[in-house]
Formats: structure tokens, C-alpha cells, sequence
């Protein structure tokens, strides 16, 4: 199971989930000095898609038996990492909306190196799938032979 290079790529897949879990993903610092941060744990729903990643990667990994399935899967995912970068952009806006909107100005804010992690996700997501696919496509010309 795991000499296949997309168990690989979904094991790096999960551990770049919960990487997100613990990395800020956005900083604003506010005109009196203070620093504020948002996570993934700073919103509920945010840390729910996140944990359903990790959860989902890790789970194909074990259906190297049942390849339909673990393709189907990894699709899924891939659809819940766009979902969860989209997710990600609106609740920072929304962080920022928040702290405008109890009288402090931020006067500068960027993202942080955490917030890039959810595109590695989908990029080794994707990578698992094309391998989940290829192995499928490797089979089947193989029971043509026989």
C-alpha cells in the first residue's frame, strides 16, 4: 500500500491538513500596535473542512484494494480543498470585516506561509489521482491480456 506513490502523495496531502490546523494563516496589524491572527481553529467550519481533508486522505490511503473507489474519494477531496481554499479567503475577509467594523483600522495585513498549504493539498491530491488512474488503466490493459 504504501509503495504506491499516491499513498505517498495523499499521506503528504494529510499531513499538509493538519499542518493547517496549527499554522497562522493570516496576520493584521491593527493601528494601535496589536497583532491579530486568524487559524483554522479561529473559525469552527474552516476547521471542520480541514479535519474532513486529513480524514479523507488518510482513509484512501487504505483502499489500495478497491481502486474505483479510492479515485472517487480523492476526486471528492479534491472538490473539498477548492471548497476549502474559497472558504478560507471569505472567512479572513470576514475576520477583517469584524475588526473594522469594532472601530480599529488595520493598517497592514498579509497572509502567511499557512495559507498556502491548502494549495499543496490539492496539488498532491491531484498527483494521487492521476496515479489512483494510471494503476486503473495499467489493470485493465493487463486483464485484456489475459
Amino acid at each position: 500500500m504504501i509503495q504506491r506513490i499516491q499513498s505517498l502523495y495523499l499521506l503528504l496531502a494529510a499531513a499538509a491538513g493538519i499542518g493547517t490546523w496549527f499554522m497562522n494563516i493570516w496576520k493584521a496589524t491593527l493601528s494601535d500596535g496589536t497583532i491579530s491572527y486568524f487559524k483554522a481553529q479561529s473559525s469552527f467550519i474552516v476547521f471542520v473542512v480541514y479535519m474532513l481533508i486529513v480524514a479523507l486522505a488518510l482513509f484512501c490511503i487504505f483502499l489500495f484494494k478497491n481502486r474505483k473507489l479510492q479515485f472517487r474519494l480523492t476526486i471528492l477531496n479534491i472538490f473539498l480543498a477548492i471548497a476549502s481554499i474559497a472558504l478560507q479567503y471569505f472567512e479572513v475577509l470576514s475576520t477583517a470585516n469584524k475588526l473594522q467594523e469594532g472601530g480599529k483600522h488595520i493598517s497592514d495585513s498579509s497572509y502567511l506561509p499557512g495559507a498556502f498549504l491548502p494549495i499543496l493539498i490539492l496539488i498532491f491530491l491531484f498527483m494521487a489521482a492521476r496515479g489512483i488512474y494510471k494503476d486503473e488503466k495499467l489493470i485493465k490493459s493487463l486483464d485484456r491480456l489475459r
